[in-house]
């Protein structure tokens, strides 16, 4: 279990991030479509998870909107912005912002967030999924991660980019 902070107030999780040198958890998301985007369909590839509570509230949805420029400049690598927001809304955002250079994925029908320890136990955002980073090699090793301990916070950009760039 992890501790974080929504406005200054703390919050659990159901778990950690999984470990820098380990396996990449499978998952299986829901896409805009209603079709499934699993992790095996991104073997071989540098893997970016972005994981963040709503795609309607102000700060995930400027992760999203960053990590949407931040692909376009990343060789060999994708990115996957994952919320439980159901798919609808997901889909509704990125037409409207013209989100091209990520996928867009929902947990709402998956167990993705106990697997990845980031679905948060108690507080106002009960249910839904914390704020963080994983970064996986071509091989699917986490080499990278980033729990955000400010719900209100922006993910280290830059550190991920660098994660990323690093397994060149």
């Amino acid at each position: 279990m992890a501790q974080i902070n929504l406005g200054g107030d703390p919050v659990q999780t159901i778990g950690t991030l999984p470990e820098t040198g380990s396996a990449l958890p499978a998952f299986t998301l829901v896409d805009t479509e209603l079709g499934e985007v699993d992790s095996a369909s991104f073997a071989g590839k540098k893997i970016v998870l972005n994981i963040f509570p709503s795609i309607d509230t102000d700060v995930c949805s400027a992760s999203v909107r960053r990590f949407n420029t931040i692909a376009d400049e990343l060789d060999d690598t994708v990115v996957v912005c994952i919320s439980k927001d159901l798919p609808f809304a997901q889909a509704r955002f990125c037409g409207a912002e013209g989100i091209k250079n990520v996928v867009v994925a929902s947990a709402f029908r998956s167990s993705f967030g106990e697997d990845y320890g980031v679905t948060m136990t108690d507080g106002a955002l009960e249910g839904l999924l914390s704020r963080s980073i994983v970064v996986a090699d071509r091989d699917g090793k986490v080499a990278y991660t980033q729990q955000v301990p400010e719900i209100h916070d922006e993910p280290d950009y830059d550190a991920a980019r660098a994660a990323v760039t690093a397994l060149d």
